[in-house]
């Protein structure tokens, strides 16, 4: 068994990133990212602050739009304009969730797909769709960029995922699809999920429930990817039952450290990829 040690993967990249910006710089070609978060959910306002950090670090520009509880859309939709149109602004990410009186899906069209980092406008889902090269929204591109880095070659596998979010979910099955695996997404109304996950070559757990997959849901020498972020007072946890599971598995990554830094990762890799379009 082997832990994917997303976090020093992430590092590499990060380090690669930092040459690619310091070389644009050089150019007078400075990337920038604005975040736009509405409201003030705790959890959101902690991913921002990593994503500040993280482009600090590499030396991509950030700004921060902060909006009140009560935004109105149409004041959402004329800030999205004004960052499309602003030519300093190499990327655009609104932090979700966002409050329940607004659009997200409206929201996501209106940003340019030239713009799009977290790859979420419809122009860019289907690019994805259709095996064309696009931004991918950044966790499963960080899972396929850790593939990748360990040798787990998809093709010919099966892959299941649980969990069948815009977010996760769909692009995932998209991306496994597209390095010919096959894929079966379960969720909430999967019928006999325990007798899927366990014919799965490539487990992806995306749901958002504590130790939700235990060890007699996986097979013998089965990759487990862990997406979840579970927060309770005892601490940091992901979907899967961890030290139960490591046993059975080939490969799998811990939570805190496996998924979460390559997202990011991914994020500062696509503004970087912005700035050619």
């Amino acid at each position: 068994m082997e832990i994917i040690d997303g976090k020093a993967l992430a590092k590499r990249i990060r380090e690669n990133l930092k040459n690619d910006v310091d070389e644009l710089r050089s150019q007078g070609r400075n990337p920038k990212l604005a975040v736009i978060l509405v409201g003030n959910d705790s959890a959101s306002q902690i991913y921002v602050r990593n994503k500040s950090k993280a482009c600090n670090e590499v030396g991509i520009e950030f700004e921060e739009i902060l909006l009140e509880e009560n935004t109105t859309m149409e004041e959402l939709l004329g800030i999205i304009d004004n960052l499309n149109e602003r030519k300093d602004i190499t990327g655009i990410l609104l932090q979700s969730p966002i409050p329940k009186h607004l659009d997200i899906n409206e929201a996501f069209r209106r940003i340019a797909p030239e713009k799009d980092v977290d790859g979420f406008n419809p122009v860019n889902v289907g690019k994805l769709c259709l095996n064309q090269d696009t931004f991918v929204s950044c966790t499963p591109y960080g899972i396929m960029k850790m593939l990748e880095a360990y040798n787990i070659d998809p093709r010919g596998k099966h892959a299941v995922i649980i969990g069948r979010s815009n977010i996760v979910g769909k692009p995932m099955a998209l991306s496994l699809l597209n390095k010919d695996a096959t894929v079966t997404i379960c969720h909430s109304k999967t019928q006999n999920l325990k007798e899927i996950t366990k014919q799965a070559d490539i487990l992806v757990a995306a749901i958002g429930k504590k130790h939700f997959v235990t060890a007699d849901m996986v097979k013998d020498g089965a990759v487990v990817i862990d997406v979840g972020i579970n927060r309770t007072e005892e601490g940091l946890f992901g979907d899967v039952d961890f030290e139960n599971v490591k046993e059975k598995a080939s490969f799998i990554t811990p939570v805190p450290g496996g998924v979460g830094p390559m997202t990011i990762a991914m994020l500062l890799n696509n503004v970087v990829k912005a700035m050619s379009l």
